[in-house]
């Protein structure tokens, strides 16, 4: 699992910089949170992230999110108004975002 929060802000920051670069509503996003630990640092930090980049981001899909992790992901759609889609894969995430 991966339990550093800091590693996880600053990849989200890097990623922030990216998309706010493209125009509104043009990013495609997977997220693969298999080997993450959703923890209650890390929420804030990525309901932040969503709403920051909101408005640029088209779809979003994830991978590696069942359980506990779904129902957290669910939260954080509901707070930040992004819809997200969840994958067994990234194949599957993949062929979904480009229909």
């Amino acid at each position: 699992m991966f339990f550093n929060t800091n590693a996880v802000k600053e990849e989200l920051e890097q990623v922030e910089a990216v998309v706010l670069a493209e125009p509104e509503n043009s990013v495609l996003v997977i997220s693969n949170f298999s080997n993450t630990e959703i923890t209650n640092e890390l929420m804030p930090i990525l309901n932040e992230a969503s709403k920051i980049t909101k408005e640029h981001v088209l779809k979003t899909a994830t991978v590696g999110v069942t359980g506990i992790k779904r129902t957290l992901g669910d939260l954080l759609s509901r707070i930040t108004g992004q819809p997200i889609m969840y994958f067994a894969n990234e194949a599957e995430a993949k062929e979904w975002l480009i229909k």
